[in-house]
């Protein structure tokens, strides 16, 4: 990876390259995303985040059921300017991050901290029940968890990857071609099952919880957003070294 870049920024050039030689014009369909993952040696995280980028530029466009077609040449304009964190890079931050705070809040929960949490759980609920694209609850829930480990550095960092989210224009591009809204209530089923951990003042079983939760949300992002072959190369990173560390 270069120096300051990031690796979705690398695995885009490569593609842009790909697409170079292999003689695609205007219009026409290009590689599916597992023969890019496979062609760049890449997971399938990283090529959608190339994908995405691409998008992003106008290099390309993905028809939901159909596949992905060059709209001009990747070479025609110059690269744009995004320098976003990947979103599934994001998710897997978070991940990690957040399952060792919500650990961690297990212990130093305190009564009205879980007041304000199902209250938090309430807004989602209602959100989702709306049918409105809000996701404040969802968003409230976990300053939630990191403001109850009574860590002013801990609350800052969730903080900042939410604020990284709500300014990133891949997540935004990522969102525009999920057309289902029920997993809404699968990660609401999820927040519950951390909120039962805290309330429990259970730790391990709270880091879970949690960890699972937005495994959850990386494989549904990635099987929604997906027209090709949803059961490809479901993880950025092996889900076993990972969880391995919280035994």
């Amino acid at each position: 990876m270069t120096k300051g870049g990031r690796r979705y920024q690398e695995t885009a050039d490569q593609l842009r390259e790909l697409i170079s030689q292999g003689g695609y014009r205007s219009g026409d369909r290009i590689l599916t995303e597992r023969q890019i993952a496979e062609r760049l040696g890449v997971g399938r995280s990283g090529a959608r985040e190339a994908i995405l980028l691409l998008e992003v530029e106008g290099v390309l466009e993905v028809r939901k059921g159909s596949g992905i077609y060059l709209t001009r040449n990747a070479g025609d304009n110059p690269r744009s300017d995004v320098t976003d964190i990947g979103p599934f890079e994001l998710i897997q931050a978070r991940q990690l991050l957040e399952s060792a705070i919500a650990g961690m809040a297990a212990l130093t929960v305190t009564k009205p901290d879980i007041l304000r949490m199902h209250e938090a759980l309430e807004m989602e609920r209602d959100s989702i029940a709306s049918g409105r694209m809000d996701y404040s609850g969802d968003e409230q829930f976990h300053h939630l968890i990191a403001v109850a480990t009574q860590n002013s550095v801990l609350v800052e960092a969730v903080g900042d990857l939410w604020e990284k989210r709500a300014r990133s224009r891949l997540w935004a591009q990522l969102h525009d071609r999920i057309f289902e809204t029920d997993y809404r209530l699968r990660w609401l089923d999820d927040h519950n099952l951390v909120l039962a951990a805290l309330q429990r003042r259970d730790p391990e079983t709270a880091k879970r919880a949690m960890w699972q939760h937005l495994e959850n949300v990386r494989i549904t992002l990635l099987a929604l957003s997906d027209d090709e072959d949803p059961g490809f190369d479901g993880y950025l990173f092996d889900p076993q070294q990972v969880s391995g560390a919280f035994r």
